[in-house]
């Protein structure tokens, strides 16, 4: 094979070649159409643009808004803490936390919640708590430390 011989896989379009006469297909208005602003040069047109008529976007109505960044809590009730937290530990934190499999991810936000009752003093460190939890721990003998 020599370098002559060598030709693209795919067929190059070619340009359509507009205003050459009326044998061509493309002559006269050159595939403008009539009168109107699309057939004048250095005409605009965008997306949504609608002619005459209001365009569809404007018809839409507004809805919703978008928060910049909602807070996601993970969320633990004192009730699963009785039941998945050894006797023999005495802090929680995240990582005690994910350990019992009780929330999936250490780095995300933990909010304790007051479902349940908690029996024996605990301290907490880094977690969110709602005030009936605050209570409930500070019953039960536990601390909170932040």
């Amino acid at each position: 094979m020599l370098l002559h011989q060598v030709k693209p896989d795919i067929r190059q379009k070619k340009k359509k070649r507009v205003g050459r006469g009326p044998s061509s297909g493309h002559g006269k208005t050159s595939t403008k159409g009539q009168k109107g602003a699309t057939s004048r040069s250095g005409r605009h047109t965008y997306i949504g643009f609608s002619g005459n008529s209001m365009r569809l976007l404007r018809k839409l109505p507004k809805i919703g808004f978008n928060i910049y960044k909602k807070r996601v809590f993970q969320i633990v009730n004192l009730e699963s803490l009785n039941r998945a937290i050894k006797k023999d530990i005495s802090e929680i934190n995240p990582k005690v936390l994910k350990d019992a499999g009780l929330i999936k991810s250490e780095t995300k936000q933990v909010k304790i919640l007051a479902e349940g009752e908690i029996k024996r003093p605990l301290i907490f460190q880094g977690c969110k708590f709602s005030a009936s939890a605050i209570k409930k721990i500070n019953e039960s003998g536990g601390k909170i430390v932040n």
